[in-house]
């Protein structure tokens, strides 16, 4: 049988002065059996010593080869000069990623409601911070996948979140209230129970039909209503819009709503009733060291809302 030569492992490390190299040595096949070709010992502790001295890093690759017999002593020295190099690279990356200046483009999707009302009108606070950033911004109400489409970050609620390698960070307690408008009421009446809803047009939310189950509490008993109607919508946004043009009652979030409500514009309806509480989340895809400009981004919307928090 010929000679069939491979590597067994192979591993390059970089850091941000120089780069090394640790190599697991050469796997030679011969015949019936198969021998390692590793450094000796001695060999492996003067390039460790080496690759560790500033002025040596840098230099042209430390090859690490010769015709040994592999030893345990061997395997396991190199198994803990890997895993301290490893951890080396991790701490400088970490360094690294927080000291450096946030700059180029911030990829970020968001829900449409929550990207009108709430983060479009605190992009200039946060351009100004970072003035070597730009933002790209996607609404919309779908599923958002941030690896496979390219998204840096993602705002929505939390009860949407349904990939486990994501991280999220809650950023504002939101609460989803009724509401119609001053018109509507007048025309149709005011519902004086929750189950009264069933005798109102309710506006509906059509990519999201989990939310057209309304539920609250009063008295300690928990009541359901299946939102019916003649209208629906694909986003909050759209039911927003349709509940100030009088058309129905409608379930929204009190970020979206609030201002409108204190203005007269809406009229809350059975405040009696409490209703759930659901976050809104910032998202990211799990990374060792994040990438200063995703960091910055999560943190300054933590400390923008966390007066609703």
């Amino acid at each position: 049988m010929g000679t069939h030569r491979g590597y067994a492992e192979k591993e390059r490390v970089h850091s941000h002065h120089g780069r090394l190299f640790a190599d697991a040595g050469l796997c030679q096949s011969r015949g019936n059996g198969q021998h390692f070709r590793c450094v000796p010992l001695q060999r492996a502790n003067a390039v460790c010593r080496q690759q560790a001295d500033p002025a040596s890093r840098g230099s042209r690759r430390a090859q690490i080869a010769a015709p040994h017999q592999v030893t345990d002593e061997g395997r396991e020295y190199y198994e803990k000069c890997r895993a301290v190099a490893e951890k080396f690279i991790e701490a400088e990356e970490h360094i690294s990623s927080v000291s450096a200046t946030p700059k180029g483009t911030l990829h970020v999707a968001s829900s449409v409601a929550f990207g009108k009302s709430q983060l479009i009108v605190a992009l200039p606070e946060f351009l100004a911070l970072y003035p070597e950033l730009s933002v790209s911004l996607e609404m919309t109400d779908r599923q958002i996948d941030l690896e496979e489409e390219n998204f840096d970050v993602a705002v929505n609620f939390a009860e949407q979140l349904s990939n486990p390698n994501v991280i999220a960070r809650n950023i504002m307690k939101n609460e989803r209230i009724l509401c119609a408008s001053p018109s509507f009421l007048e025309r149709f009446g005011t519902p004086t129970s929750f189950e009264d809803l069933n005798n109102f047009n309710c506006l509906r939310t059509s990519n999201a039909t989990d939310r057209n189950v309304w539920q609250a509490e009063f008295d300690g008993k928990k009541q359901t209503v299946h939102a019916t109607g003649n209208f629906e919508g694909n986003s909050a946004d759209a039911v927003y819009i349709a509940a100030q043009a009088g058309l129905g009652i409608a379930r929204l979030s009190t970020y979206l709503i609030s201002a409108k409500i204190a203005s007269g514009d809406l009229v809350r309806l059975l405040p009696k009733y409490q209703q759930d509480y659901t976050a809104v989340a910032v998202t990211f895809a799990e990374r060792r060291n994040l990438a200063p400009k995703i960091r910055v981004f999560v943190e300054f919307l933590v400390s923008r809302f966390s007066s609703n928090r």
